[in-house]
This record gives structure tokens, C-alpha cells and sequence, in this order.
């Protein structure tokens, strides 16, 4: 737990709503992570299998004081013929965000992630057009590398997004001053 008092923990059964919600119904999942309908079992059959977390991907709850704000996730990506990286996002309830649980959770995904395993990336990417998450990633400590144009399709169009990172030597060994 941080000062915010935003924590991370496993995905337990009954966040599974949450996450439906969060993942497939417009309204809940916002403009930026609306990709449209998809298989509403897709969730339930990952937890039953895995817990959501497996050893090239995981999901793990946002919360606050027990309340659910959201979810983050990773998965593994190539970075290189023998190199690879996690790719991490993340998405809140629409009444948690602008409040910076949002770059709290990404703060404590990276630490998470580089004391756990072995990769020395953690790299996201948000649509041009999304500031909030680009100053939520800033913030939380990632570095801008550029524009990936033409990277994402939604809403029936190409879009540009913009690629943040973070490598292990970026990471302050104090967690009090990340």
C-alpha cells in the first residue's frame, strides 16, 4: 500500500464483474479502451485457468481502502531476435480516474514487475489523443520515446500512440521517492 493508499492485489473471483464491465461494456471501459464487443467468457475461463497470472501475461485489482478502481496487466512482448520485454496497461472505473490512482498503479506495476522477474523493460503505449494516460505515465516515472503512427485501430479508424518505457536502471531503489 502507498500513501494514496492504492494497493495491487490477485484478481479474486467476484472482480470478475469488474472486469467484464471494464472490458467490455462502452460506458464503463471509456472512449480510449472501448474496442468493441468480444467474448464474454474470455475472463472467466482465463481465471479459472490461470488466476490471471501466468508466466507471459497477469491482471492484478486496483484498489483503494477495498474498493475496486480497475485493473493493470502485462504481457510479454519480443524486443529483439532473443530479447523481450512487458508490454503493461492499465484501465479504471470512470468515477477513479483523475485522481492519480491511475500513475500510482503503473508506479507500482513497474515495481512489481522488476522485483518478480527477470526483464529489464516495462514499456506502454497510449492513443495521441489520450493526455490524461500520457501525464499519468510521465508522472508514474516512464520516459516518451516517440509516436508509433497508424498503431491502433479504433472507432473505425487508424491511430497514432505514443510509446513510454522504463528500464530497471530508471527505477529509484528508494520506493519512497518513485
Amino acid at each position: 500500500m502507498t500513501e494514496t493508499g492504492v494497493a495491487l492485489r490477485p484478481v479474486y473471483e467476484d472482480d470478475l464483474a469488474t472486469l467484464e464491465a471494464l472490458t467490455n461494456d462502452p460506458e464503463t471501459a471509456g472512449r480510449f479502451e472501448w474496442h468493441g464487443w468480444h467474448d464474454p467468457h474470455f475472463l472467466r475461463r482465463r481465471w479459472s485457468e490461470t488466476g490471471m497470472l501466468a508466466a507471459d501475461n497477469g491482471m492484478l485489482m486496483i484498489v483503494l481502502d477495498g474498493r475496486r478502481l480497475g485493473f493493470v496487466s502485462w504481457h510479454k512482448t519480443r524486443s529483439g531476435s532473443t530479447s523481450y520485454c512487458w508490454n503493461a496497461g492499465l484501465v479504471l472505473i470512470p468515477e477513479a480516474r483523475g485522481h492519480g490512482y491511475g500513475t500510482e498503479a503503473q508506479r507500482l506495476l513497474v515495481r512489481y514487475l522488476f522485483a518478480h522477474t527477470q526483464m529489464n523493460r516495462v514499456e506502454a503505449s497510449t492513443e495521441a489523443g489520450n493526455v490524461a494516460e500520457q501525464r499519468s505515465l510521465t508522472k508514474a516515472g516512464f520516459t516518451r520515446e516517440g509516436v508509433l503512427r497508424g498503431y491502433g485501430f479504433r472507432d473505425g479508424a487508424w491511430r497514432d500512440h505514443i510509446l513510454y518505457s522504463m528500464v530497471r536502471s530508471d527505477l529509484d531503489p528508494d520506493p519512497e521517492r518513485l
